[in-house]
This record gives structure tokens, C-alpha cells and sequence, in this order.
């Protein structure tokens, strides 16, 4: 197992010899909706200061934009490297810190320690998130310009490609198959087979697809990666049109990734005026288009044939396999279809060659994997490891542990239709068999960390009803049981469950799974199946006692009133219940009507004495 904690081009930004300043501002989506913009601009206002610009002298200051860096809770980053302090970064930056980090920091070289969260010589949480990552996709992330193709060449971009061209598209497939690169979507299928599928298939065109739909809530590992370093999933892209001899490839984006969108276009304009697309590449005889799709948002579109459906005009409805999209997929033509993270390998393999990526990862699921840490922890952001890696290194040393020291009660794996495990499963590897053998895949690469606050059965209904919205309709399984499933789980959640009703989701669950279709029926019951298997005793508790420990099933509350501790002050009659459910006079106590309360909670939120319970 690798572990790398710096990316090989910060070395190169951070030349001791270099009398340079550099700063670089985070321009992820997260960054900018938290004043990234404005933060880049004050600091480029500075610069243009007269007396400013003769109080530098000499000594050049640029700024910079990157992509993301993965630690979104800390947004807006700011590194600055300048000697003698290297590479220092400043977290949730404003623009009204700006002018303080300018003066301090870069004019008199005394840094701001108070907002510091990472210097080269000291150890912090920050250095902590990244040295136990091994960050090979992400590599430039955070690190590059993402619209300059310069930026990304310098950084050895386009060399992989370049290297492709000198070399037969069999030996192409050859090394991808030895580095035995799985695609990083849920079924886990070898790359290397899938492309020689399509490189055998004979036929008069071929093409590329990449699919960036990504519909799944809670997940943004493919939007940071064509956010942040979009020449290397165009590069993978490209090396797998060479490889199967095709001409064309399309990258399909889901289409409320407005910035990923506008980038991808730049690089692909900036890679047409280097030749690295169109005519003639290169000076050699291969010819390559890529052209940019919006997609149409819906989770179902992640399987390959109904992603083709929508790109031939139609409703994206899945079909039966095989044949696969490698031999008969656009246009009846064989059709290369990956994912974003999966072409993001393709460089890495081929420059480092098959064996250094064979020697990552587990012995059936080599390299590593990005995931989108979110929920109840500490470190939110993107993350990438190694699999093998375990959920617990995951969560406490990369994420920091959950918020607020909260304790932890379960993790989703996979997405929302990934399976739930409590703490006693924090051991399990990440690898395509152990996740299915603990009842759940890898799917989009999402981890949510829920906390003692989340009620298990209300989560489990929660994404049913995000599946059943989903749903295309086409089979009745999927269709009408993940409606089922939804009903029962509300019915329980609002306190009208029986008994039995736990094995009317068992049975209907894997009823779903044996005749779905596609893999959203096949994967769609994992939730309850997996909160029913690790989290059994709070659907007993919500069908036998009507009582949800997690205090979140509203229609299961009922407030009272501790009269020994209110202060009878009439702030929650005054200003919190809006419903006239409670009852208060100057020198009593209040009193609930429980025939009003719709539990809105209002009341406990404001009452400063906890007399509200």
C-alpha cells in the first residue's frame, strides 16, 4: 500500500530558490458559494496597489485559482508559499480577512496563526486529513489551475497520451488489463476487458462515452474532478479512443454542474488548440472529437444502456444485457462507456505503468477510491484511499470522528442505495466483495456518518422515497415495490406499523432485487434490508412501543412540561408556538395542548432551562 502525503507538484511550487510568492484561492463550487470570489478578487485589488506593488519590490506575487482540495468544511482555503514559510494554508477565509493576511503575512512575514491550519513544519487536522489519504486521482486537485491546459501540462499532463501514441492499441488494452482497474461505478466490471471487448468488436465506428450524470444525493467526487482537473479525464478519455479505434467521444454531465460544465469546455477547447483533439493528433493519423453533453438528471441514467438511449434522443430506459455497450451500444455501434474517476485512472496506469497500480489495493480490487465524506463528521469533503482501507480509518483519521462528540451510530456506503452499518462493522474493508458481502457496493462512492440524532427506520424511508421518484417505470418490481416499501416504512414511522410489516419489507425487498432490471430495483432495497439486519431493535421500537429514540418520527413525540424547572418566563407562548398549543399566564407555567402541537419543536429549541422535554 502507497502512501503519498504531498502531491509531486508542490514540490515544484514550493522551490526554496524561488523569491516568488504565490497565492492560490480554492475555486471549487463549494469555495465560491462560501465568498471564494470575493476572496480572489481582494487579493488581486491588493496587488494592483501602487504602494503595494513598491513595498514587494522585486519580488513577483501571483495569485491563483485551483479546484478543490477535498476538505469542503474549511472552505475558503488560501495557500500562500513564499520563503521562508513554504507552503502555509489559511481556512474558512472571508474577504474581510484578506487585508490582514496580505499586510501580516506577506509584507512583514509574520503569518496569522490564529487562522492557520496547516504550516510545513507543524502537524495539524488538516495535514492529518491528507497524510492519511493516498491522493493519486486527486493528485492535482487543489494544486493546478483547472482552465489553464499550461498548468496541467506542467504538472506532466498529456505526457500518458503522448506515450499511448507511440504503442499499439492491444498493448494499450494490455496494460490496463494487467493493472486490473475496475470501473468505478457500482457492477465493478475489469476496464482492460470491457475495452478489448470494443477494440475486437469489428466495426465502421466506434465511440467513447464518459458518463459524469452523478444524480446521487450526498455525492460530488466526479463534479470536484471536472471541476478541479478536467485534462485528466479528457486525457483518459482520449487514450481510450485511440485504444479501440475510435473518432468520437461524448462526456455526459449532469446538468446542474454549471462550473464543471464551463471548465470541461474550456479544456476542450484549450486541448483542440494543442492538437491533443481534432485532426490528424500530434503529427500522426489518429483523428479524436469529444463533444460535451448536458445530461438529463436522472439516477436511472447511470446504467450504460440507458445513458445511450438518452444520447440517441430517447427516454432513458434501461435494456437487457448482453449484448453490452462494448460490442452493441450508440447507434448499434461498440461503445467504450466509463465513468469520470474510471478514465481519471487511465493516465496514472499508463505513465506509471501496470504493475506500480497492481500494487495498490486488495488482491481483487486494485488502486484506490475516491468517496464523498458528508453527514455527521467532522472532516466533510472528498477523499481518496486505497482499497483495502478500512471504514474506520475512513471516518476517525481521515474525517476526524463525528461533529459536536456526538456518538456514532452507522455509516451508509454506496449512495443512496447503499447499505447502512453500525459501529460494529467500522472494521470492513473497502472492496467490491467484502461491501457485497456485508450487503451493500461501492456504488457512486458516497459515505454519509450519521450520529445517535438519526433515526435508522425514517432514514431507510427517506431514500425509498428518493428511489420510488427515481424509478423508470419499465418493471413492476421496481416500480410498484419500492412504492411498498415506502408506504410501510412511513406507516411505521407514524406509529401504525404491526408486526408484520417487517416481513412485508423482507420479503418484498429481496423480491425487488431477484426481478429488477437494471441495478437501481437490484440495489434499491439495501437500506432497509441493512438497517433492518443491524438496526432491528428500533423497528420494534417504533411498531410495539410508538416511541423513536432518536426523536426525529414526529408523529411519535409528545411534549411535557417539567413545572420544577420552568421558570414560568412564557418565552416558548410568546415566541416560539405559532399553533396555539400552549397555554401560559404571567406567573405560571406553560402547559401544552397536545390536541394542537404539530411537533415542530419550536418550544424545546427556545427554552433555555431544558424545562421542555
Amino acid at each position: 500500500m502507497i502512501l503519498k502525503k504531498e502531491p509531486r507538484n508542490i514540490k515544484i511550487m514550493n522551490n526554496k530558490n524561488s523569491l516568488d510568492i504565490q497565492i492560490l484561492v480554492c475555486m471549487g463550487t463549494n469555495s465560491i458559494a462560501s465568498g471564494g470570489k470575493d476572496v480572489l478578487a481582494e487579493f488581486e485589488s491588493l496587488l494592483k496597489n501602487d504602494k503595494i506593488a513598491a513595498t514587494l519590490g522585486k519580488r513577483p506575487c501571483h495569485t491563483g485559482r485551483t479546484g478543490c482540495r477535498g476538505l469542503c468544511s474549511n472552505d475558503v482555503l488560501v495557500d500562500i508559499i513564499m520563503p521562508p514559510f513554504g507552503r502555509t494554508t489559511y481556512g474558512h477565509v472571508s474577504k474581510e480577512m484578506v487585508p490582514k493576511i496580505f499586510e501580516e503575512h506577506i509584507i512583514n512575514q509574520k503569518p496569522v496563526k490564529e487562522w492557520l491550519i496547516y504550516t510545513e513544519k507543524e502537524e495539524s487536522p488538516y495535514a492529518s486529513f491528507y497524510n492519511n489519504q493516498t491522493r493519486l486521482i486527486l493528485e492535482h486537485c487543489g494544486y493546478i489551475d483547472p482552465e489553464d491546459i499550461n498548468s496541467y501540462i506542467k504538472a506532466g499532463g498529456y505526457s500518458a497520451f503522448k506515450k499511448a501514441l507511440t504503442m499499439q492499441p492491444k498493448d494499450i488494452v494490455e496494460v490496463i488489463k494487467r493493472s486490473r482497474l475496475r470501473g468505478r461505478g457500482g457492477a465493478g466490471f475489469p476496464t482492460g476487458e470491457k475495452w478489448e471487448i470494443t477494440l475486437n468488436t469489428p466495426s465502421d465506428q466506434k465511440y467513447v462515452i464518459c458518463n459524469a450524470e452523478e444524480c446521487d444525493p450526498g455525492t460530488f467526487k466526479d463534479r470536484s474532478l471536472l471541476e478541479g482537473d478536467p485534462h485528466q479525464v479528457i486525457e483518459g478519455i482520449i487514450i481510450a479512443g485511440f485504444a479501440a479505434g475510435a473518432d468520437t467521444g461524448f462526456i455526459v454531465i449532469n446538468p446542474d454542474y454549471n462550473l464543471a460544465i464551463e471548465r470541461v469546455d474550456k479544456a476542450i477547447r484549450q486541448a483542440e488548440e494543442m492538437n491533443f483533439l481534432g485532426e490528424k493528433i500530434l503529427n500522426t493519423g489518429f483523428n479524436f472529437k469529444l463533444i460535451r453533453r448536458r445530461g438529463v438528471k436522472t439516477f436511472i441514467c447511470g446504467k450504460s444502456t440507458a445513458l445511450i438511449k438518452t444520447l440517441e434522443g430517447e427516454r432513458g430506459f434501461p435494456e437487457l444485457t448482453p449484448p453490452h455497450s462494448a460490442e452493441k451500444g450508440l447507434l448499434g455501434k461498440p461503445t467504450i462507456l466509463n465513468n469520470t474517476e474510471t478514465f481519471s485512472n487511465i493516465s496514472i496506469i499508463i505513465s506509471k505503468g501496470a504493475d506500480f497500480y497492481a500494487n495498490i489495493g486488495t488482491e481483487k480490487s486494485k488502486g484506490t477510491k475516491i468517496f464523498s465524506l458528508a453527514g455527521k463528521v467532522k472532516n466533510v469533503g472528498l477523499v481518496e484511499v486505497p482499497m483495502g482501507t478500512t471504514l474506520k480509518k475512513i471516518i476517525y483519521d481521515i474525517g476526524g470522528g463525528t461533529i459536536k462528540r456526538r456518538k456514532f451510530k452507522a455509516v451508509q456506503v454506496g449512495g443512496p442505495l447503499g447499505g447502512c452499518f453500525p459501529e460494529s462493522m467500522l472494521e470492513t474493508v473497502i472492496d467490491y466483495e467484502a461491501l457485497k458481502e456485508a450487503g451493500t457496493t461501492i456504488g457512486s462512492g458516497g459515505l454519509v456518518v450519521m450520529d445517535d440524532k438519526t433515526c435508522m427506520v425514517d432514514l431507510a424511508k427517506h431514500y425509498l422515497e428518493f428511489t420510488q421518484e427515481q424509478s423508470c417505470g419499465k418493471c413492476a418490481t421496481c416500480r410498484l415495490g419500492t412504492e411498498v416499501l415506502f408506504e410501510t416504512l412511513k406507516k411505521i414511522t407514524e406509529g401504525k406499523g404491526t408486526p408484520e410489516d417487517i416481513q412485508v419489507l423482507k420479503t418484498l425487498s429481496k423480491d425487488i432485487q431477484d426481478f429488477s432490471l437494471c441495478g437501481l430495483g437490484k440495489t434499491a432495497p439495501n437500506p432497509v434490508l441493512t438497517t433492518i439486519k443491524y438496526f432491528y431493535e428500533e423497528y420494534e421500537e417504533h411498531i410495539n412501543n410508538k416511541i423513536c429514540r432518536a426523536r426525529t418520527c414526529r408523529s411519535l413525540l409528545k411534549f411535557k412540561i417539567d413545572e420544577t424547572l420552568c421558570r414560568k418566563c412564557g418565552l416558548c407562548f410568546k415566541k416560539a408556538c405559532k399553533f396555539n398549543a400552549i397555554e401560559w399566564a404571567p406567573k405560571n407555567s406553560a402547559r401544552i395542548k397536545l390536541e394542537n402541537c404539530v411537533r415542530c419543536c419550536a418550544c424545546v429549541d427556545i427554552c433555555e432551562y431544558n424545562a421542555i422535554y
